[in-house]
């Protein structure tokens, strides 16, 4: 059956806890809609999923996504991004990874653990390339405005064909204009604040998170091909659709769901956002 068959080719992308040491990166989060474009096809990001050299993460109006690498670090990239790993490449003696931020906001952030561990990860933002040295720094890549903040540590940017510049101070940025670099400057906390919200999972938005229990129950058909119309418009929409055959008295019904929700707040209001779209007029929340 063409649904369950659909089910199981997206539980492959999906690693089990221990097979996780070996995974280069995994999805921890999505705020819906977000896609990965993967060997010419674009599936709904699921959390768990692990990621590969080649795959590349796009967010939707309002998307929010989270990753985590091998090493310790989290990459977050908000609404209207397009990220993409062209290099991953973990071992025991040194995490490679290179990421090109194509489109849209994005946050590195390393943890203590992963500061002392050997690596070397560079993220390009459109023209703008920063070294990292075990810190945390938010960025933006726009057409013709390419900003990258430091907000811990030190990184070294480098635009095509320019000097690197050293960055060691918190609040320093690097503004690329029109294919100009401009004089490092300084930002205040509550601009910070303002570019950290972009990349941020937002409570009360029915993000998605990996290992969450809550599920929301979109709709019920007694029809596979009916569950099926739907779990397809979902997908291609960027929401990590499921059917789930549910035996009801003497007869199976196809549900179609969402599952990984972390709290029943956030399950909710994933429903809500859902509530009256693709012909959905009734979810419901199960966890």
């Amino acid at each position: 059956m063409k649904s369950l068959l659909l089910v199981a080719a997206t539980a492959l992308l999906m690693p089990d806890e221990s097979a996780l040491a070996q995974v280069a990166a995994i999805v921890e989060g999505v705020q819906m809609p977000a896609w990965i474009e993967r060997d010419g096809r674009r599936l709904p990001l699921i959390p768990g999923m692990e990621l590969r050299r080649g795959d590349q993460i796009v967010t939707g109006a309002g998307s929010r996504v989270m990753v985590k690498l091998a090493e310790g670090s989290l990459i977050r990239l908000g609404e209207n991004g397009k990220l993409a790993f062209t290099e991953l490449s973990p071992t025991r003696q040194l995490f490679k990874a290179a990421l090109d931020v194509l489109e849209g906001a994005f946050r590195f952030t390393t943890d203590v653990v992963a500061k002392a561990r050997k690596r070397e990860v560079a993220i390009r933002a459109a023209q703008v390339t920063a070294g990292i040295r075990g810190t945390d720094f938010w960025g933006r890549s726009r057409q013709g405005n390419e900003i990258v903040c430091l907000i811990e540590g030190e990184i070294e940017v480098a635009a095509d064909g320019e000097q690197p510049m050293s960055m060691n101070q918190p609040l320093q940025f690097y503004r690329r204009i029109d294919s100009k670099t401009q004089p490092l400057g300084t930002v205040d906390k509550k601009q910070l604040e303002q570019w950290s919200a972009e990349t941020e999972l937002q409570a009360g938005k029915g993000a998605a998170r990996r290992g969450g229990r809550f599920s929301v129950l979109l709709a019920s058909a007694e029809e596979q091909n009916s569950a099926l119309a739907l779990y397809d418009e979902l997908r291609n929409a960027g929401y990590p659709a499921e059917i789930w055959p549910v035996k009801q008295a003497d007869k199976l019904a196809y549900v179609v769901r969402i599952r990984q929700l972390p709290s029943r707040a956030e399950a909710n209001a994933l429903a809500g956002k859902l509530r009256g779209k693709f012909g959905i007029t009734e979810p419901k929340v199960s966890g």
